[in-house]
């Protein structure tokens, strides 16, 4: 097998892929002659300062960047690059080669100076190359290497041009005459991972000297660097930083171990121009008292308390004509004290903005929030090669944490299937997938899979320098259950019964009782949406509330130890045969359409209660439930599965007195054996049929 991508290159590994020859692949990379694939470069640029200039000069700025975006094109091309997108004022470009992309920089530094001249403007534009492994999809590239590349332009200046290491290490001995690199050091880049050796290229005909580089360190801030890779979230860092620039108070919230305190601090990375005071973190998940949530704010900005103010006052005092975020991360456990330093701040503070991340809004005037998502995933349903899988979030979290702990690993045509189950398994939640990939140490991907039954058990072993809850996904999950009241606690339980989700009147009518009240369950649901442990997916028709699996298994745990269990699975099946056979009456009407879609929203669940009654003795309604079904299972293509049940059930044998349920169930059988053209057994079925109806007669 090849030499992995990128081994003593200076470049960062690819996911590991590979294709049915063994050559280790990605998508949307060359692969040369040696059949090992090719890093490309990646070229960002912007125009310094442009939104002032659209201010004070839109007329010669729409001439100027006409002309700009010419440029852009004919440059890159004549340079053997691509442009993949033309970015506000910049552009967004790729090159085989990394010479021709230095090249490339330089010319358009030349050709921004000759459009300014000429229209009286000063247009200084900044550059940044990177060099790596990037995925394509639809046209575009996605990954680290992309989100590096425009994070080194960010750090540039106008007039700058700045190389990663891994450019300078290809592109050094190949430089256009009259250019060179100056070394600038290890720079800490705005997305949190490890330092980045810059360097700056230098012309005769270019500024030479320029101030210290945007970076983490060159904005005052706390912001912790990251020992790992900040993976996809494109979509969602868009969306938040949009609503950051729209709000002075931003919640993010989400279920536990979603990402929010990841996303939270590489929005704050991202957002450091607009701070010029710096953004600092206050970590609230080591506390348990309120009172200490405004004096931890202030020993993270340096304050002391001051004799005859309070902690808040001080705060107000320092923050007032400050222009800084402050991060208020894991408020959950602390809500109320979070909220009253938040409005006390804000109200008094105008250019403070606050971004907090927590399972659940702060709940005050001017807040706005947003729920950040599990990571995309694969449909499960569909074949999956190793191409077709890398594009997903989840995929890439999974694949680059193993590769952390094994640098042989490698997704296959074998093993894609079995990660695509392993991810989807577990909800798309950062944590969970992590913890998993962590196994790899120790059992096969496919071993990982089966044991995630037991996924409490398995998924243990996190960082031993991450907070507890951290650390196993049970303890994740005690955290958010931990701070629920007694009612929630008991109607989270009993939701555990339901399969694919549900609706509200089958949660008030199976879930009520024993301290949760019938008119309670609406408050309680939305209490625990608010909580990030329900979501709910709405249509105009209905609304449907879900669990993610993870929970749902938690819950159901819980449901078993507290001794419920049996009587809400049994409600629950009486619940969905009361249903079903309404549905099958109407079936036949005007309404068909509607109650085939109702049906199909219940399968999971009918599936659920039919695989409980049938471990019932001595009972009839697993019965009754194949003859409410044989409709849907014929007119949605189920017969399969239909016959499956029919099966099962009907081999529990007769039961001691003829009953019409055996006879239907038989004829159901039958039915489906004929659609299926399975004639011996469908005249065998039909003769029980008879005989059993018979016997009712008699």
């Amino acid at each position: 097998m090849p030499e992995p991508i990128g081994a003593g290159s200076g470049i960062d590994p690819a996911f590991g892929v590979m294709d049915h020859s063994d050559r280790i692949i990605s998508p949307g990379l060359a692969v040369d002659s040696s059949g090992r694939s090719a890093a490309i470069t990646f070229l960002f640029t912007d125009i310094e300062g442009s939104t002032k200039l659209w201010d004070s000069e839109p007329l010669r700025m729409a001439d100027a960047l006409s002309r700009h975006d010419r440029l852009c094109r004919a440059v890159v091309e004549e340079r053997g690059g691509r442009v993949v997108k033309m970015i506000g004022d910049g552009l967004h470009a790729v090159f085989d080669d990394p010479a021709s992309g230095v090249v490339a920089a330089v010319d358009l530094q030349h050709g921004m100076a000759a459009i300014g001249a000429d229209c009286g403007i000063a247009l200084k534009m900044r550059c940044g190359l990177h060099a790596g492994i990037a995925e394509e999809r639809d046209s575009d590239y996605f990954g680290s290497t992309v989100n590096r590349a425009a994070r080194i332009m960010g750090a540039a200046h106008g007039g700058q041009v700045l190389l990663s290491q891994a450019v300078v290490n290809a592109a050094r001995e190949r430089l256009p005459a009259g250019t060179d690199v100056v070394h600038l050091g290890r720079v800490r880049l705005r997305d949190l991972a490890a330092p980045e050796e810059v360097w700056q290229l230098v012309h005769g005909d270019l500024p030479r000297s320029f101030p210290a580089l945007r970076s983490l360190d060159s904005t005052p801030n706390n912001i912790p660097q990251q020992l790992t890779s900040f993976i996809g979230r494109d979509k969602e860092m868009a969306e938040v930083k949009r609503l950051l620039c729209a709000t002075r108070l931003l919640t993010l919230t989400g279920s536990g171990g979603c990402g929010k305190t990841r996303l939270t601090l590489q929005l704050a990375a991202d957002s450091l121009e607009r701070f010029p005071d710096g953004a600092w973190v206050v970590e609230l998940a080591p506390l348990s008292d309120p009172g200490l949530v405004p004096r931890t704010a202030a020993m993270v900005l340096g304050l002391e308390e001051q004799q005859g103010k309070s902690i808040t006052a001080t705060l107000v005092e320092h923050l007032i004509d400050k222009r800084l975020l402050m991060l208020l991360d894991n408020c959950e456990h602390l809500l109320d004290a979070c909220a009253v330093l938040a409005d006390s701040v804000l109200q008094r503070c105008p250019h403070l903005t606050i971004l907090a991340s927590s399972r659940e809004a702060l709940g005050i005037a001017g807040e706005q929030t947003y729920r950040v998502p599990s990571l995309s995933l694969p449909d499960p349903k569909e074949d999956h090669t190793p191409a077709s899988v890398v594009p997903f979030e989840a995929m890439q979290l999974f694949i680059d944490r193993c590769l952390k702990v094994r640098p042989d690993f490698r997704v296959t045509h074998e093993n894609a299937a079995t990660l695509v189950s392993i991810c989807h398994r577990l909800d798309g939640i950062p944590l969970a997938i992590e913890l998993a990939a962590a196994r790899v140490r120790s059992l096969s991907v496919e071993e990982i899979n089966r044991r995630l039954d037991h996924r409490f058990r398995l998924l243990t072993g996190g960082s031993r320098t991450a907070l507890p809850r951290q650390q196993t996904l049970r303890s994740l999950i005690d955290w958010s259950y931990d701070l629920l009241q007694d009612p929630e606690k008991l109607l989270l339980q009993r939701l555990s019964v339901f399969a694919g989700g549900w609706t509200l009147d089958a949660a008030e009518r199976i879930c009520v009782g024993n301290h949760v009240g019938d008119g309670a369950v609406l408050d309680l649901l939305s209490s625990l949406i608010d909580k990030s442990l329900i979501s709910i997916d709405q249509s105009e028709a209905r609304s449907r509330y879900r669990l993610l699996e993870t929970v749902r298994q938690y819950a159901r745990e819980r449901l078993v130890e507290n001794g419920g269990a049996e009587a809400i699975r049994q409600r629950h099946r009486d619940y969905y045969l009361a249903l079903a056979e309404e549905a099958d009456k109407n079936l036949l009407g005007a309404e068909q359409a509607d109650w085939l879609q109702r049906f199909e929203e219940e399968h999971d669940n009918l599936r659920s209660a039919l695989e409980w009654s049938h471990g019932e003795a001595r009972a009839q309604e697993d019965l009754r439930l194949c003859g409410a079904m044989h409709r849907f299972w014929f007119t949605r293509g189920y017969a399969a599965e239909g016959r499956q049940w029919c099966a099962r059930i009907l081999g529990k044998g007769a039961p001691a007195e003829p009953t019409l349920e055996y006879a239907k169930a038989l004829h159901v059988a039958g039915g489906l054996a004929w659609y299926q053209t399975d004639y011996p057994a469908a005249r065998t079925l039909a003769d029980e049929m008879a005989a059993s109806r018979r016997a009712v007669a008699s």
